[in-house]
């Protein structure tokens, strides 16, 4: 009744951005390192903006664990301050 096709047609050359069927380029290695080190760069960048624009409404509590406390400006010379207080309280 209907043609019967031997072969299913597929094209013999296939464009894609990763370079088509069963694709190795040889520059791999070199291109995943520099897309890395791209990506890293943004993110400690976003990292800096965020912890210089990032504030606290109020002062946490002396004891309580906050990551944040190793890079936030405000809370490190809130700790220094504290610091301070406390060394001429004790002199």
């Amino acid at each position: 009744m209907g043609g019967h096709v031997n072969k299913i047609p597929y094209p013999k050359h296939v464009w894609s951005p990763s370079g088509g069927w069963y694709c190795q380029p040889a520059n791999w290695k070199r291109n995943t390192v520099v897309l890395g080190a791209a990506v890293f760069g943004i993110t400690c960048l976003i990292w800096k903006i965020s912890a210089e624009k990032e504030q606290f409404a109020h002062k946490p509590e002396p004891g309580r664990f906050y990551p944040s406390r190793n890079w936030t400006r405000q809370l490190i010379n809130w700790e220094k301050e504290d610091k301070l207080k406390a060394e001429q309280k004790s002199a």
